[in-house]
């Protein structure tokens, strides 16, 4: 009984949002007074979104009070914005004793210009924003779209905000990729941490559209903040989806259900069912839109000490539930042939040799052309009040390049072939820690991966079994212990 009521509770969390009716009359309106009017109708903290397709965009803010409409008007001319589109307005309450009246807009805007720039401002007669500007998607002259990747980034140290809101603005950046935690936390102060987080994001998110993905952060309340506050293209919650933005198919899923399993088991059913479906439809159009990418908070791999998940030999997210394997998602995404995996959570940066099944291809001059499995990136340094992480003194073989100061990543996917990626370490005045390309030499290098790329795999690479030394010192100190433990049996 109890498991089906959590199970209930997770499920009216992720429903579509409920939108006051139109028709509807506000406190402050029933009262005939026209000295009256809404307490709080000032619009924050705005925040872009892409759509789905280059010619939509997302805008989302708040107020503290209904304000009856919510508008963007918007247009190529700052002087003369004469386009305006209505949206509607959902009440968000929390759960919490004293609850925050929050009230969302979300308006959509369609039919925009690839390449145009739009000067906008959301609200009502109640209260406008300053004006923003974007320019709606269109790859650039020299090659595809730039990305700005990272995880954990919080209202307190927030170590890359500066950076960003500065590339953002300067039109250095065309989308953010946010890899889960966000404020540390969106719930804190009867949510007011969530509320100032997304007002330190506006210089970036009302210039770029910030595309989220849900972390371990979020839980509260199944994550009814995460929910509510974002607007993701084709969901209504949020936390699955997926869209496709040049020759990329961005893949965006949750780790969390693997952890909060007291929510009932449904939720890893239903993501796993539509991740095997959402995967098998963009190979069918693999000519079109080449590289898969996701995006996780938790990583299957890394080398921090910290005893996490990606530390453990049977991860959770590597290779499923114990016991069971139910729900394993590295053998799912080999099989389907991803490209890169992006993933936050450990506050480092580590860039993975290609890997499956604890196989690593590290054998080879050019391990990152054609390579035989995923390359994954873990980028969860942004900043935030834990600090950063540390590594173990001797990595796994998996590990190609670390590092612990605070940063983010920028991606570029430039064509069907070359895609980019950078770590800007933003501790060390914005020098690079890394910067290395995947390049696929051909079309049909993008596709499921198929027993010669395992047979490469093997014959190239370096397997990393349960007991493997990392480290010479390590196998001195395992063969010791072991001794000891033969010694103690004998007497």
């Amino acid at each position: 009984m109890s498991i089906f009521f959590t199970f209930f509770l997770f499920f009216t969390s992720v429903t579509p949002h409920k939108y006051l009716p139109i028709d509807r009359i506000p406190v402050w309106k029933s009262k005939n007074d026209p000295n009256i009017g809404p307490a709080f109708g000032q619009p924050e903290q705005i925040r872009l979104a892409y759509g789905g397709d280059e010619s939509t965009y997302s805008v989302t803010w708040q107020t503290y009070d209904d304000t009856l409409k919510s508008i963007v008007e918007y247009g190529t001319d700052i002087s003369d914005l004469k386009n305006s589109v209505e949206g509607r307005c959902a009440v968000f309450l929390d759960g919490q004793k004293h609850s925050v009246w929050r009230y969302i807009h979300r308006v959509n805007l369609t039919g925009l210009e690839p390449g145009t720039r739009y000067y906008y401002h959301v609200g009502s007669e109640h209260g406008w924003s300053p004006i923003f500007f974007f320019t709606a998607l269109k790859e650039r002259e020299s090659g595809g779209y730039i990305y700005a990747v990272y995880g954990d980034l919080g209202v307190e140290n927030g170590r890359s905000l500066g950076t960003i809101q500065k590339m953002a603005q300067k039109g250095e950046l065309d989308m953010v990729l946010h890899v889960g935690d966000f404020a540390y936390n969106m719930d804190e102060s009867n949510g007011e941490t969530g509320d100032e987080f997304f007002r330190q994001i506006e210089p970036i998110s009302g210039y770029i559209p910030y595309m989220a993905a849900v972390g371990n952060h979020e839980y509260y309340n199944n994550f009814t903040h995460y929910v509510n506050r974002f607007t993701m293209p084709n969901s209504e919650h949020n936390l699955f989806y997926s869209y496709d933005l040049g020759p990329v198919h961005f893949i965006v899923f949750s780790t969390e259900f693997y952890f909060n399993l007291h929510l009932g088991y449904h939720q890893m059913e239903n993501q796993f069912n539509w991740l095997t479906n959402d995967l098998k439809k963009a190979n069918e159009n693999r000519k079109e839109v080449p590289w898969i990418i996701t995006q996780g908070h938790r990583p299957m791999y890394c080398s921090d000490f910290d005893g996490d998940d990606c530390t453990k030999y049977e991860s959770i997210i590597r290779t499923g539930l114990p016991l069971t394997h139910g729900y394993a998602l590295e053998k799912l995404f080999y099989e389907y042939g991803v490209d890169v995996e992006l993933w936050a959570h450990e506050h480092s940066y580590e860039r993975l040799w290609p890997v499956y099944n604890r196989t690593v291809f590290n054998g080879t001059q050019q391990p990152y052309v054609d390579p035989p499995a995923p390359v994954h990136i873990i980028t969860g340094s942004a900043g935030c009040r834990e600090n950063t992480d540390v590594f173990i003194e001797h990595p796994p073989p998996w590990s190609a390049i670390r590092s612990t100061d605070y940063g983010f990543g920028v991606m570029r996917v430039y064509n069907s072939t070359h895609l980019n990626f950078k770590q800007i370490n933003v501790a060390q005045g914005g020098t690079e820690d890394d910067d290395f390309w995947v390049i696929k030499s051909s079309p049909k290098h993008h596709r499921p991966f198929k027993h010669r790329d395992l047979k490469r795999l093997r014959t190239y690479g370096t397997h990393v079994p349960k007991h493997h030394c990392h480290h010479k010192s390590h196998c001195d100190e395992t063969r010791k212990k072991r001794t000891r433990r033969h010694q103690k049996r004998d007497e």
